[in-house]
């Protein structure tokens, strides 16, 4: 099986001097076309750097990351940006939605960014909405929603899509515990029908033994793999 994200001797630095700050070093993985991916470890141990390297969003200082065997590294911000919207799908902690959008018109913003036929929006919309169980808050704005909810609808607003990649940070982190077990079920589902590949970050012990494969950071590089993909 070739492998979807290969990550070779990765290495990422802040600052300059004795202002510099290593965050990863040497870093090699492999991930292979429709699992579900967690990274676990303490905070600051560069579990979100690492997703922003394989989202195009930041560049590594060392080493090659590709996707679907092309590298990124060269890539100009036009090639980055085009990647990113052809076949990615981000969930932030911080959200994302569009304050002055509905839930349904924020799902359709990213349907529309994505390309997706007008045909299919209203469909994907409701099956979405159905899937993180906010069938009925869809006309509803993000300020009259609670942190959970709005993160569901960051999640409903990127499995619309069904892009090739979903990356995950901390997706569980504002839902109660039957809500965030639901979400991991519906990743579990999705790749399971080889929809899409799903690397997420969690510090979650619940939500971690439901993934089957899961990588620990620790002191700059990758120190445990539970159930290691064979590409």
């Amino acid at each position: 099986m070739e492998s979807l994200v290969t990550i070779e001797g990765v290495s990422k630095s802040f600052g300059s001097g004795n202002k510099k700050v290593d965050l990863l070093d040497d870093i090699d993985l492999s991930i292979a076309p429709n699992q579900l991916i967690a990274l676990r470890g303490r905070s600051g141990s560069g579990k979100t750097t690492l997703l922003n390297l394989i989202g195009a969003l930041d560049q590594p200082t060392a080493g090659d990351i590709y996707i679907e065997g092309q590298p990124i590294g060269n890539y100009n911000e036009k090639q980055r940006s085009n990647l990113r919207q052809s076949k990615m799908g981000f969930v932030f902690q911080s959200y994302g939605l569009v304050p002055f959008m509905t839930v349904e018109e924020n799902i359709e913003f990213g349907l529309r960014i994505a390309g997706v036929s007008r045909g299919v929006w209203k469909a994907k919309i409701k099956e979405a909405l159905e899937l993180v169980g906010l069938s009925k808050r869809g006309k509803h704005y993000p300020y009259e929603l609670s942190g959970g909810e709005q993160q569901r609808v960051g999640i409903a607003r990127v499995i619309a899509v069904r892009p090739m990649l979903i990356l995950a940070d901390e997706p569980t982190a504002e839902l109660d515990s039957k809500t965030g077990i639901r979400m991991i079920h519906i990743f579990q589902e999705l790749v399971k029908n080889r929809t899409t590949t799903i690397i997420m970050t969690s510090h979650d012990p619940v939500i971690l033994e439901m993934i089957e494969h899961v990588y620990a950071l620790e002191d700059k590089k990758i120190v445990y793999k539970k159930n290691e993909i064979i590409v």
